[in-house]
């Protein structure tokens, strides 16, 4: 499970960064500032969901 979780940190990382960097693309080109909020949002909660992974993965490594 551990190794599963391992795994997992680099892709949800990237999806962290995808979303950054489309978000702030949107707001330097000038588009809908409603979609510069959604594309926040789902970085935020991108960042949790990478988070409790790592602790995840800590979590099953050390047993």
């Amino acid at each position: 499970m551990g190794t599963i979780l391992y795994n997992l940190i680099p892709v949800a990382m990237g999806l962290v960064a995808l979303v950054l960097i489309a978000g702030l693309w949107n707001m330097m080109r000038g588009g809908s500032s409603s979609r510069s909020q959604k594309l926040m949002r789902a970085r935020v909660l991108l960042q949790f969901i990478t988070i409790v992974i790592v602790m995840a993965a800590v979590y099953f490594i050390k047993q």
